[in-house]
Formats: C-alpha cells, structure tokens, sequence
C-alpha cells in the first residue's frame, strides 16, 4: 500500500469524541475514523454506519466486535477496514476491504494519515498468550496504543492512555506517560472504573501527581477539539 504524501494542513480542529471503553472517533478533513468498536460498545453498529474506514489495534473482544463489523462490512461496499492479521479469519468473507497491519508502516485511511507501530499486548500473566496489538498514531497527533504501554517515539500532542483493566499497572503507566511525553493525555479503557476509581486514577496519573501531565476524564458521547496539524 502507497504510503501518503507528507501530512496535511488543516484550518479546522480535528474533532475526537469519546464511546464507550477504547472506542473513539475522529472526525476531519471530512471524514470519520472509527478505532476499536467493541462488544462493550453498545452504539457499535451506528459508529460503524457513519463511519468512513474503521482500525482496530487488536483481537479481544472489548475491541473488536466480529459479528456487527462484519455486518456492517457486508452492507457497505465502501467500508474497509485495517487490523492485526488476527481479526482476518473472522472477516474472510469480505477480506478484500480488510487490510492486514504486520510491519510497522504509514497508510491513508479515509483520509486520515495512520502511522501503524506493531506489537504485543501487554502482559495479564505469563500463562495466557499474547496476541498482537496495533498502536495508530493518527495525523500525527492522537495516538491510540492499544492494549500496551506502546511509546512511538514520535511527539505526541494527544496520548489516548489506558486507565483500567487486567493487565493495567499504576506504575507502568505513571513511566509510560513520562516516556511518550504528550502535551496532555484523555483516559480510555476505563468501563471497569467507578466514579471513585476514576477520581484515584487522576490523582496517580494528571497533571499534580508524578507524570505532571494533565489527564482528561471524557463522558460518553463526549467531543474535544484537538488542534489541526
């Protein structure tokens, strides 16, 4: 796949809103991205039909919803889709839309600039296996890792950090945020997390504890503006 020309200019914000868990959306340059709907998503289906192309950083479930992305690939011809080469048997019925990520590499994604960095999901305990895990750095901007503590290496204006979940560990993710650096981070993967989880996390990983980055907690439906690059 051709990589894309160098990143475009934009004089309007892109526009990223929040669902459910580790699905986000990302409207600019007139188009929709759509990263990760999972079971846990229960709009998955209407994100899907207004989407413009879809990425998933990798198989589980909470991720990754087979059965309505497949339908939804089914009845959109446009559609297409970019992922591990895990998720492809599940969609071999439309596999010509489906694009398997193996190498880290830039590609145009409904006209969103994708750099892919590839690799494993992070430890839950040694006896269960891991998979691949996908992190999407998009427009050069917001970047989504996965199910990892995934650094780039790039400048990241937006980091999208994990918050809760098996494999989650309050020290890994304090030096996660000060390795990758953003200019601030909003919490995803947090449906396991109370009001009062949520409170404590901000207290470990915003902007007054030790990562001294300021960390955005997003409702449900929830938009920001992100400055355009």
């Amino acid at each position: 796949m051709a990589v894309p020309p160098a990143f475009r200019s934009s004089e309007v914000a892109m526009l990223l809103t929040k669902h459910t868990h580790a699905t986000i959306t990302l409207t600019d340059h007139g188009s929709t991205l759509l990263v990760d709907p999972g079971a846990f998503t229960p709009n998955t289906a209407e994100l899907l039909a207004d989407a413009d192309a879809v990425v998933i950083t990798h198989e589980h479930f909470d991720h990754f919803d087979a059965e309505k992305i497949l339908a939804a690939l089914r009845d959109r011809l446009e559609l297409h889709l970019y992922g591990p080469a895990s998720i492809a048997e599940s969609l071999s019925e439309v596999a010509d839309r489906v694009h398997v990520i193996s190498t880290n590499q830039t590609l145009d994604v409904g006209g969103f600039t994708v750099e892919a960095f590839v690799t494993d999901h992070a430890v839950i305990h040694p006896e269960i296996p891991s998979v691949d895990n996908i992190g999407f750095l998009i427009d050069g901007t917001v970047f989504h890792p996965g199910d990892a503590y995934l650094n780039p290496g790039r400048p990241i204006t937006t980091l999208l950090l994990p918050v809760s979940g098996p494999w989650i560990s309050t020290e890994q993710a304090i030096d996660y945020v000060r390795a990758v650096k953003p200019e601030r981070s909003i919490a995803i993967h947090d449906l396991m997390l109370s009001d009062a989880g949520k409170s404590t996390t901000a207290r470990f990983l915003g902007e007054n504890s030790l990562t001294a980055t300021p960390l955005e907690t997003m409702e449900l439906g929830e938009s920001r503006e992100l400055a355009g690059i």
